[in-house]
């Protein structure tokens, strides 16, 4: 049924355009204009149907007709300039008006016939495919060659050609897409390489390599993939670096004696080893320093599972002995009531009241344990760190401290000790549903702040999961780009603080 459709409409374009040509030279119907009417609102209503156009792509899809529109426009203000008759300034008008009809006849037409190609190109032109001047210019003109046939009532000429041009503009999107997915990657490895990392790292040199070709085979196959794509090249791109660094060590590493290399790399371990409380074994083999090390971290991992364990155990027990309190001062409640001889009517009114009584006191307790715990929370950032604030009730925590390096939504060392209080802070209602947003100011693409909010969002998550801070299902990352700014983005510390990263903890209440 589809397929049947699609002939019609094709079988209606050829025979519009042949009633064209039946005809010589195409004729346009010119829509008489009335001296009386005002020439000046005229010449706005044609300029704002032009630009629209211009919008509809008509300027592309039928340039010829589009451009005799304008030719009309431009005669119209001329004349308006220098003084010309209304009646020759309306009927320049009325021609371009009939111009701009006809270009929207041969538009519909061009869709019909040569759609592949219109849909590839505004694929190719969403990815800036454009930045490839000469290549696009070129692909650009073959379009323009498809619709000027049609508009010339060659219909077989442009569909024959449709296909390749379709194929010319989805090259050129391929293209946009790898370079924008993975142009870092390469100019990194190309820089690398550059440093002799041919020489002084082969390995990782053709591991980062193989990733590479790898990943943009991907795209070649998935190119709307974007989720999978990046977390492709997110993997090449730490490989690359991996690559940069290991050059520069074996750099450094060179210039050493032997012995300088070993002390180096001794106080790299020795360093953890004292952070870890951990005892001296400088005199033994590396292994042993390495596994002492180890031995460390899972021994502190183990205890700090117990302690959470046991404040888990602890606030239970604390809770079923609140409930069998309670219990009791209703049972002792009742008795009263039947003491005191009172009807069932007015002992469940009183029960009604006393249950009411409950609530509020419940209600009265939960906010006042929500007001000591915010307190806390609040005591354990300095004001450089953080900003901790109530809203409705849930806790936000805004971390000012946060660092990330300029486009990049890596974890560096010198975040984890205000990251390790905010666990703090989290584990102080227990195990709430946490949200990690990340926000940016207004430098750049939309998109590409949206992108960069959400990586750094995620890198915030990824690192309280993967220290056992947060349970993966009780924790989601949002990335906002520049939609919720605190400040204009004018000035360079307005944007300093809109760039953030905000952890939300819902509390239980």
């Amino acid at each position: 049924m589809v397929r049947q459709s699609k002939k019609w409409i094709l079988a209606a374009a050829l025979v519009f355009i042949a009633l064209l040509s039946a005809c010589g030279a195409p004729q346009i119907q010119v829509a008489k204009l009335q001296v009386t009417d005002d020439p000046s609102a005229q010449l706005t209503a044609l300029t704002s149907a032009i630009f629209d156009g211009r919008q509809q792509q008509l300027n592309v899809l039928s340039p010829d007709w589009y451009a005799k529109a304008g030719v009309s426009l431009e005669k119209a203000r001329k004349g308006m300039s220098i003084g010309e008759s209304a009646a020759q300034i309306l009927e320049n008008i009325a021609y371009g008006q009939a111009y701009l009809d006809k270009a929207r006849d041969y538009a519909r037409v061009a869709k019909t016939v040569i759609g592949p190609a219109i849909d590839a190109r505004n694929a190719a032109n969403k990815v800036n495919a454009m930045e490839y001047a000469k290549d696009y210019q070129r692909v650009e003109s073959d379009f323009l060659s498809l619709t000027r046939s049609i508009e010339d009532g060659n219909i077989a000429r442009a569909k024959n050609n449709s296909k390749k041009v379709a194929q010319a503009y989805s090259d050129l999107e391929l293209r946009a897409i790898k370079d924008d997915v993975l142009g870092e990657v390469r100019n990194r490895l190309a820089k690398a390489e550059e440093n002799q990392a041919l020489k002084l790292a082969p390995v990782i040199l053709a591991g980062a390599k193989k990733k590479l070709a790898e990943t943009d085979q991907y795209i070649s196959e998935q190119r709307y993939e974007r989720v999978q794509m990046q977390r492709k090249a997110a993997a090449v791109l730490f490989q690359a670096k991996r690559l940069e660094q290991v050059v520069i060590q074996v750099n450094k590493i060179d210039a050493l004696s032997s012995e300088a290399t070993i002390l180096w790399v001794e106080d790299l371990i020795q360093q953890t080893t004292v952070k870890l409380n951990a005892p001296d074994m400088r005199d033994q083999d590396w292994a042993v320093q390495s596994q002492n090390v180890h031995a460390s971290i899972a021994t502190l991992q183990k205890d700090n599972l117990f302690q959470q364990k046991k404040i888990k155990a602890d606030r239970a027990s604390l809770e079923a002995k609140i409930r069998e309190k309670q219990q009791e001062i209703r049972a002792h409640k009742k008795q009263i009531a039947t003491l005191e001889g009172e009807s069932k009517e007015a002992q469940k009114a009183r029960e009604l009241l006393e249950a009411k009584e409950r609530e509020a006191n419940a209600k009265l307790e939960a906010e006042h344990r929500f007001q000591m715990q915010f307190v806390q929370v609040q005591n354990l950032f300095s004001k450089e760190q953080a900003e901790v604030y109530k809203q409705g009730h849930d806790l936000v925590i805004r971390l000012k401290a946060i660092r990330f390096p300029v486009g990049q939504a890596f974890i560096t060392p010198d975040n984890y000790e205000l990251l390790g209080t905010v666990r703090s802070a989290v584990h102080t209602f227990g195990e709430p549903d946490v949200v990690i947003e990340g926000h940016t100011d207004s430098t750049g693409s939309a998109a590409a702040n949206e992108q960069l909010s959400q990586q750094r969002a995620n890198a915030v998550r990824e690192y309280f999961v993967a220290n056992d801070a947060i349970r993966p299902e009780k924790v989601i990352a949002i990335g906002y780009g520049a939609e919720r700014p605190l400040s204009k983005n004018d000035t360079q510390a307005g944007r300093a603080i809109n760039r953030r990263i905000d952890v939300i903890i819902h509390t239980a209440e």
